[in-house]
């Protein structure tokens, strides 16, 4: 099934901007602030955090026809812990802290990762266990939590509530009939409204920004609330610390680059991750400022894999680095599949040192803890 081929926005016409003002009102009732730099989504397509439809059929018509690079994604997938129906539940708690007392904070995004992956099992083998695995982990969690606290709770809320929005949007639209009722899908909204969009609706610097960026799109497609998606679509194109062009440099260069290159990729994924959101959602995010995103990435590439890059002392809004790290060099994290299949296969782009990076790593395993989807040659190989 072809893909749809968004056209990135432009000045806007009197239409547009009615709809972007009505969407502004609506953004401003929630503390939220939108700007025109694209066009404001009005409507969702669902599923539609990560996979649609037809991306989950392509795997599934991969995996039965035991086509590489699939099949040796599929057996890396399906063999990870997390995507076991046995998986054990280490929760739900009421309160998670991460960066001062740590308490229950592993065991969130453990549960986040197994509900993630066992909504996805149940889609790509139609085996009910999985469903009930990942509908018991989202359910139990959104009756319970009621607070994230400590001095990396905005991390928290916007890295794992990422990877639950993402599993509540897959079983939302295709758990069997009767296994997730209204009244527990608005549970979830209302843990995903009040608990996790007050911490990420501020998004924040560098890597945190960014990850509240992907957080905030996944949280409108799943509570179809378009003041959160569009102001996360804001904050990707106007905000001073977080935005694409300020966390990239036109030559490649991250603002995490002189920091170490685990935060660097960190950034590179997340970005990753909220332009493969908007590109279901018929918007063209990957293309921003003359593709950036793909210059950080064949930038980062080139360095990870042992040769020089040029480097201009630069950093985020509160630190500076005069020389990049070689904190990390080499140990590529699983994000290369998704935009490599992106800017070559949709686009026609060259990404000769993305494509390496796939090439060395491929097939794409877990990503560390719940940074990341992971298992880009399954899940976004086309």
């Amino acid at each position: 099934m072809n893909e749809p081929q968004p056209v990135p926005s432009t000045t806007p016409t009197r239409r547009r901007f009615l709809r972007i003002t009505a969407v502004g009102a609506a953004a401003a009732a929630t503390g939220l602030v939108l700007t025109p730099q694209a066009d404001a989504i009005t409507s969702f397509v669902h599923p539609g955090v990560l996979h649609k439809l037809s991306d989950l059929q392509r795997m599934k018509t991969r995996i039965a026809a035991g086509t590489e690079p699939w099949l040796s994604g599929w057996n890396a997938f399906q063999a990870d812990s997390y995507s076991q129906s046995t998986y054990t539940m280490r929760g739900p708690y009421a309160t998670v802290d991460r960066g001062t007392t740590e308490v229950h904070n592993a065991d969130f995004w453990n549960d986040c990762n197994a509900a993630y992956q066992n909504a996805l099992m149940w889609n790509l083998t139609g085996t009910t266990a999985h469903a009930t695995k990942a509908l018991q982990i989202i359910k139990g969690w959104s009756s319970t939590l009621t607070s994230i606290t400590g001095k990396d709770a905005q991390l928290a809320a916007s890295i794992y509530g990422f990877k639950l929005a993402a599993a509540a949007e897959l079983m939302r639209y295709t758990a069997p009939s009767g296994s997730w009722s209204t009244t527990e899908i608005t549970q979830t909204e209302n843990l995903i409204k009040n608990v996790l969009v007050p911490l990420v609706r501020t998004f924040g610097d560098a890597g945190w920004g960014t990850n509240c960026i992907k957080a905030m799109m996944a949280f409108g497609v799943f509570c179809n609330d378009t003041s959160l998606y569009n102001a996360a679509v804001d904050a990707f194109y106007q905000h001073d610390c977080c935005k694409i062009s300020r966390v990239l440099m036109d030559t490649g260069q991250c603002v995490d680059s002189g920091r170490d290159q685990a935060h660097t990729q960190l950034i590179l994924g997340s970005m990753a991750e909220a332009c493969e959101i908007a590109w279901i959602q018929t918007q063209d995010l990957y293309s921003a400022s003359s593709n950036r995103l793909l210059a950080g990435f064949e930038y980062t590439a080139k360095y990870n894999l042992g040769n020089d890059v040029p480097y201009t002392t630069w950093g985020s809004c509160q630190a500076t680095y005069t020389s990049i790290s070689t904190t990390g060099r080499g140990t590529l994290r699983p994000i290369y599949e998704m935009v490599f299949n992106h800017y070559v296969k949709r686009r026609s782009l060259p990404a000769p040192w993305t494509y390496s990076a796939v090439e060395q790593i491929r097939p794409e395993g877990a990503a560390f803890q719940c940074d990341h989807p992971g298992f880009g040659t399954l899940l976004f190989t086309l």
